[in-house]
Formats: structure tokens, C-alpha cells, sequence
């Protein structure tokens, strides 16, 4: 796959950059495809590129000192990750995993670096992201606290839809979901019970599983509710 700055200006932090500058980053850039369960990159390692999502989903992840995996953060399309070491050259902190069938473009780190530092703009919207990973991490770190298992699924699935719908929306959709499993690493919880949550959710009309790579969210307003702990999962 050719990358080019048409390509380039998908994803929403390069479009700011002139075209000229998106030719040089499109030339030295490379398209890496991964299976499901792929590793993109690595924790402790001084990753020498930032990986840009075109297609498919990655999830951070880290483990725990007796070896369990933890789920940090879902990375979608037109999102990045490994841009941490912009900032201050130090390893990747956590693994970054395919969850499906991925490409990403990979742009080498000290050139993006050298275009984010002369492009405020291009900074802004880099900082921007960043600032919202730290929230959502701890978001997700506050929601692990929750006693209330079938809350702390609600929570979850509201996180992923929650950026993403109008106030009054009724009903939304989300498109190559997490598995149970996924969703288990992230709470810390077993892929039973997670199933267990899903069947009652199904069985109240709130959540429908349209194929494996749709899940419809019907009742917005009420899985708000049970995310927020106002109302009950029966």
C-alpha cells in the first residue's frame, strides 16, 4: 500500500499540515497490516515510529505483576498511539494489540516530531489527544471502583458510545465491538460474567447484537441510567 498525503490528511491530526509536509511524511512512511492478537507495539521498547490507525481497532494493554491482562484504552480509526515518546524519547509504558485485522501508517518519530514542533497547530491537536487519553484512563481507573458489576459493564459500553451521540439521540451504534472477553480485561471481571450482564441487557431491549461486527445500543437514555447508577439492572 502507497501512502500518500490524501491518505495522510484522513487522519484528523495531519490535515492542518501543508501539503508539502504531507508529501515528505507520505514518503517516508510505511503501511504495517497485523492479524487479530498482533503486537504493534511494544512495552519497554524505544518504538522508533508512531502508529497512525486506518483500519480496525487496537486496545493498550499492560499486566498485572501476577500476569494478568489489563485493558487501558481502545484505539479506533483515524486515532494514533505511540506518541508519547514525542514528548519525552522514553519507551512505550504498555503493549498495543490488534483486536481485528489492522493497518496502521507508521510514521517515523523524529520526523513527526520535528513537523508537530513547527506546526502549532498540529501540536494543539496532538496535546489535545493526549489530555483526553489521560481523562479517559482515569475515567476508566474510577469505573474498576465500582462494587456494582453490571453497572461497571453499563459504564463501559457508555464510554464507548458516550463522545459520539446527540443529547436526545435514542439509539446509537457501535461498530466492531469489544468481545466479552475485551470487555473482561478492561473491568477486570470474567468473560462469564460480562456474558451474564449482556443476556439481561438483551433481554430488557437496551442492547442488540446485529452480526458480529454491530452491537445496537436501543435504549441510550436508559443505559445512561444504569451506567450513571440511577437506575438497576434486573
Amino acid at each position: 500500500m502507497n501512502i500518500t498525503p490524501a491518505m495522510l490528511r484522513t487522519f484528523p491530526v495531519l490535515k492542518a499540515l501543508p501539503e508539502e509536509v504531507l508529501l515528505q511524511l507520505a514518503q517516508q512512511s510505511s503501511a504495517r497490516k497485523y492479524s487479530r492478537r498482533g503486537i504493534v507495539l511494544n512495552a519497554g521498547e524505544q518504538e522508533d515510529a508512531v502508529c497512525f490507525l486506518f483500519e480496525g481497532r487496537l486496545q493498550g494493554v499492560d499486566f498485572t505483576i501476577d500476569g494478568r491482562e489489563v485493558g487501558l484504552y481502545f484505539v479506533e480509526p483515524g486515532d494514533f498511539c505511540g506518541e508519547l515518546a514525542l514528548f519525552d524519547g522514553s519507551p512505550q509504558p504498555e503493549y498495543v494489540i490488534a483486536l481485528t485485522a489492522v493497518v496502521v501508517v507508521a510514521i517515523p518519530r523524529k520526523l513527526l516530531q520535528e513537523v508537530i514542533f513547527a506546526t502549532p497547530r498540529a501540536m494543539q491537536l496532538i496535546a489535545a489527544r493526549v489530555a483526553s487519553r489521560v481523562r479517559q484512563l482515569s475515567k476508566q481507573r474510577a469505573l474498576l471502583g465500582l462494587p456494582n458489576i453490571a453497572q461497571r459493564v453499563c459504564c463501559q459500553l457508555w464510554l464507548l458510545v458516550a463522545d459520539k451521540v446527540k443529547e436526545d439521540q435514542p439509539s446509537a451504534i457501535i461498530s466492531n465491538p469489544p468481545t466479552h472477553m475485551e470487555i473482561a480485561i478492561m473491568l477486570n471481571l470474567s468473560r462469564e460474567t460480562v456474558t451474564r450482564v449482556f443476556q439481561t441487557l438483551q433481554q430488557g431491549q437496551i442492547v442488540k447484537r446485529d452480526g458480529p461486527a454491530r452491537l445496537v445500543i436501543k435504549n441510550l437514555a436508559m443505559l445512561r441510567q444504569l451506567a450513571d447508577g440511577s437506575q438497576e439492572l434486573r
